[in-house]
């Protein structure tokens, strides 16, 4: 393949991150794509400003603009906004794990007229279920009802084997919280600042 073919394929593929992920820090991509040092990952970066809006949090976080949506086949038009921070610590734990190809965001389960929740993210592993949920600036309440409808799944036996629940949160003292309301339950809970 000519430098220029693997060049595109570069480009490519990080536009596919980018749909896939919705936002991105220059580190993210950088681990996800081999881009190298600092200094060459930012160059790469900028050479794709036609297809990227950026802003600062710490450091460059990069989405979609219009064209690159067009470019890639994206549908999901996203803005600057706290949102990106979850999606982030999402995208850290997805690293960490070594980028599991039946890794899927924002999934939906249902059993109808008895329970539904929405996922941040789920991926099978040896015939395992592994539900994600990145706790960023969640009310306790709100994962309390979560777990809650979690539970009701199991009671109504929805899945072949009991899944994995990999829960990430910001503080301690929520961990401990996740810990308890989990009990009985195979979870993992993470603190966000583990995967940096």
């Amino acid at each position: 393949m000519t430098q220029a073919l693997l060049k595109e394929q570069r480009n490519e593929n990080i536009l596919l991150s980018l749909k896939k992920l919705g936002f991105a820090s220059r580190s993210q991509l950088q681990k996800l794509h081999s881009l190298g040092g600092e200094r060459n990952a930012n160059r790469i970066l900028k050479e794709l400003s036609v297809y990227l809006c950026s802003f600062r949090d710490n450091e460059n976080i990069y989405y979609l603009n219009k064209e690159g949506r067009e470019r890639v086949g994206s549908q999901k038009a996203l803005k600057k906004t706290q949102q990106a921070r979850h999606f982030l610590m999402r995208n850290d734990l997805y690293i960490a794990l070594g980028c599991p190809a039946s890794w899927k965001n924002e999934i939906k389960l249902e059993i109808p007229g008895a329970v539904s929740v929405v996922a941040d993210a789920l991926f099978m592993k040896d015939g395992s279920y592994f539900i994600i949920e990145i706790d960023h600036l969640q009310k306790m309440s709100a994962n309390r009802e979560k777990v809650k409808k979690y539970r009701r799944f199991l009671d109504l036996n929805a899945f072949d084997k009991p899944p994995v629940f990999v829960w990430v949160t910001t503080t301690e003292y929520r961990r401990k919280q996740l810990t308890a309301l989990f009990e009985g339950m195979n979870v993992r809970v993470y603190l966000a600042s583990e995967f940096k």
